[in-house]
Parts: structure tokens; C-alpha cells; sequence
């Protein structure tokens, strides 16, 4: 694999990140719901820190933000990752996963535990990430929101601990830029 470096995301990069996203929706439907204004959906004022992911000559090829945790969403004193994508292009190739253990690296340091949630898809690759990744699934529930025809969403949420180890595999072949 080229060489993949996650660091801060900068504001330089949100145009990357909005096409990426736009590509991303396009192939699998994230957001279920595009957001009337992307930039503003990568930056929300809940937001406490941002990542990207980078490939050699590609550009960035994933993202991954955290959140402070909404009361309907979480465990108190948590963070929500939120935000996480993946080139095409790139998927199954430790993206996310590198996305998801520089989420966790911060936690630590911040001594938060983290949650997500992620739409209830039956054989969700998402989903296979989480749960490879050491995420507990704590709850599914009904979303606050509907899907663009108007259906019912069912999320599925996750929790991981501040504490908790990093699993084995993570020297996946990826570099951190930046201090940790």
C-alpha cells in the first residue's frame, strides 16, 4: 500500500474532504442524507478535533472527526466519532482503522471514552469495522431523523474505553504526521 499518513485535518482540506464526501455519497449512500451545506456538516460547532487520512499522491482518502457526545447519544463524560469515510478506492486497506486508533490515542490522552453510531445495515462493513476494532455495541434505537424517503433509520451505538487496549494489529502500515 502507498504510504499513509493520518494528521490534523486543516482548513486547506475541506475541499478535499467535501469531494470526498460527495464521492463517498455517491457510491454508498453516507451520509444517508446530504447535507444542505457539507462544510458546515464536516465543522459543526460540537467538534472537538478532526483527522485525515492521505496516500501517497492521492490525496486525502478518509476523515474522521470527534464530537462532543449529544445527552441522547452516549455515555456521560464521552466523545462521539463521528464524521469517518473512506475512499473507495481505499477500503480494506487499514484506513479507517488507522482513522479509528488516532480517535482512540486522543481519547486516552484526553481520559474520555468514545461512542458512535452508525446506521443498522445487515452486513454492514461498518459495522464489521467497529466490532473488529474492540467497539462494545451497547443499544440500537430509532434515529431523530428519517431517511431521505422518509423511512425510519435504526442506529446501532458503540461505545469504547478510554482504557481499553488497542488491538494487536495495530501497526497496520500507516504513519501518524504530527505530534500524538
Amino acid at each position: 500500500m502507498t504510504s499513509l499518513v493520518i494528521r490534523d485535518r486543516k482548513h486547506s482540506d475541506l475541499p478535499g474532504c467535501v469531494d470526498l464526501l460527495a464521492v463517498v455519497h455517491g457510491h454508498d449512500g453516507y451520509p444517508l442524507n446530504w447535507p444542505a451545506d457539507p462544510y458546515r456538516w464536516l465543522c459543526p460547532p460540537e467538534q472537538h478535533h478532526a483527522w485525515i487520512a492521505e496516500a501517497g499522491g492521492a490525496g486525502v482518502v478518509g476523515h474522521l472527526a470527534v464530537h462532543h457526545a449529544l445527552p441522547t447519544g452516549g455515555e456521560a463524560g464521552a466523545a462521539e466519532v463521528a464524521r469517518l469515510f473512506v475512499a473507495p478506492a481505499f477500503r480494506r486497506r487499514q484506513v479507517g482503522t488507522a482513522l479509528l486508533r488516532q480517535a482512540r490515542r486522543w481519547a486516552a490522552r484526553h481520559g474520555t471514552d468514545l461512542t458512535l453510531e452508525v446506521v443498522d445495515h445487515q452486513r454492514s462493513p461498518a459495522v464489521a469495522l467497529y466490532e473488529r476494532d474492540g467497539w462494545r455495541h451497547t443499544a440500537t434505537v430509532a434515529a431523530g431523523w428519517t431517511a431521505p424517503n422518509g423511512a425510519p433509520v435504526t442506529l446501532r451505538r458503540y461505545v469504547v474505553g478510554s482504557d481499553a487496549p488497542e488491538p494487536a494489529d495495530s501497526a497496520a502500515g500507516h504513519r501518524k504526521a504530527g505530534p500524538p
